[in-house]
């Protein structure tokens, strides 16, 4: 994208990660963290508290584990190229969470789940610590350490297409079909 960081695109008229920042305002009825390493970071969105990795160079898999680890409660964790996610499928993922470490919701993507929307309760510290340790950088390498609750799709299709939910924005092309989806 040029070295532009990709939350700060603009889709619809309005910055991803402002975007974003709604929808958890509306869901949980506060500002979210972030978890960035740029320096610039602070001036993206004055307001946020701020994460660096805890684990540097670690990673997807470190930036889930800092907001772990810095989050006063379980977290809902977005990845900020993803315009589309709506505050009530956050919601219902912080919900999946009662009885289990961590909530995912169930996708076509590689993985069948998308870890980088998804809910993580403390329990997910330990293994993705012991994850990180053995240099498995995976976003779901320490699921086999934990109760992982799935959000079926019927479940996620409640809040709208998989496809748009979980549509991120790579490159200048999908850039321009996100806008078209804004529409």
């Amino acid at each position: 994208m040029g070295g532009t960081p990709k939350g700060l695109l603009e889709v619809g008229g309005a910055r991803i990660l402002d975007r974003l920042v709604g929808a958890c305002e509306e869901a949980f009825g506060a500002l979210p963290l972030l978890v960035a390493n740029a320096p610039e970071a602070a001036a993206w969105r004055p307001g946020l508290r701020l994460v660096p990795d805890a684990t540097p160079g670690g990673g997807v898999l470190a930036g889930l584990h800092s907001a772990v680890l810095s989050a006063p409660a379980p977290v809902v964790c977005v990845a900020w190229d993803m315009p589309f996610v709506p505050a009530a499928l956050l919601a219902a993922l912080a919900e999946g969470l009662a009885g289990h470490d961590a909530c995912l919701p169930a996708s076509g993507g590689r993985r069948g789940v998308e870890p980088l929307c998804a809910a993580y309760g403390a329990g997910c510290a330990e293994p993705m610590a012991e994850a990180l340790a053995r240099g498995d950088l995976r976003a779901i390498a320490f699921h086999g350490g934990i109760r992982v609750r799935i959000l079926s799709e019927e479940q996620v299709r409640r809040h709208g297409d998989p496809a748009r939910l979980f549509f991120n924005v790579n490159t200048a092309d999908d850039l321009a079909l996100a806008n078209g989806m804004a529409m």
